[in-house]
């Protein structure tokens, strides 16, 4: 049985591609309206787990809960429209802003788009631009957007801010903070430690694909294992 409050929880999770352990026997729990951050160095198994939280990748071995239920028993649709993954590089999908916001959610309203796009931090003016005209700070926050659209309760983000500009960065972890609040629940893959230490509730840290360390955000000696 897992905790309240918990979101994820790898049991023994094992993860071996072409002669390689990526993750090896990892037992942790994401708490639910929070920000986890999976932090260490490259290579360590972040983004190897986060992929297994909505069935990007599957385990070896061991098992992963989402919200008490084994992944496998969930329709693996269903699970990523309730449990979204934003890239490290933005990928827009169409010409333009708004067409972009309905990939997901064809009945998407105009207002509601809107909406979405000042919740990250951008004009409503925006929905008409053309995607390819976009910054790479303004298309990150319009996959972020996207991926709102389709009212998700978990986010995954894999280094949402490691090619953006400060003030863009500053933006997307302004966001997250925002949705966090609104009690949405985020895991966050990240190489950078202050950025962790500013907006994560709790940490979990890698290495050579073994988990070394968890606990609160604010426990500064977790965050130095992870560097």
């Amino acid at each position: 049985m897992d905790a309240p409050g918990t979101a994820f929880a790898l049991d023994h999770v094992t993860v071996r591609r072409d002669g390689r352990v990526l993750l090896d026997e990892v037992c942790a729990d994401i708490p639910a309206s929070a920000c986890t951050a999976l932090v260490g160095p490259s290579g360590a198994g972040k983004s190897t787990l986060l992929r297994l939280l909505n069935r990007l990748a599957e385990p070896t071995s061991g098992l992963v809960r989402f919200q008490g239920r084994p992944l496998p028993q969930l329709d693996v649709l269903e699970l990523r429209r309730r449990v979204a993954l934003v890239g490290q590089q933005p990928v827009l999908l169409t010409d333009r802003v708004l067409d972009d916001l309905r990939v997901g959610r064809t009945d998407l309203e105009e207002e509601r788009a809107a909406a979405l796009l000042e919740r990250v931090g951008l004009p409503a003016g925006m929905l008409e631009r053309a995607t390819a005209g976009l910054s790479g700070g303004e298309a990150q926050r319009v996959c972020l957007a996207r991926a709102l659209a389709v009212e998700p309760q978990v986010l995954l983000l894999d280094e949402p801010t490691s090619a953006l500009d400060a003030a863009s960065a500053q933006a997307v972890e302004h966001t997250i903070k925002d949705l966090v609040a609104g009690g949405l629940a985020v895991v966050l893959v990240s190489h950078n430690t202050p950025q962790a230490r500013r907006i994560a509730d709790h940490v979990l840290v890698l290495r050579d694909g073994q988990l070394v360390a968890a606990g609160p955000a604010e426990d500064i000696d977790y965050l130095q294992e992870g560097t």
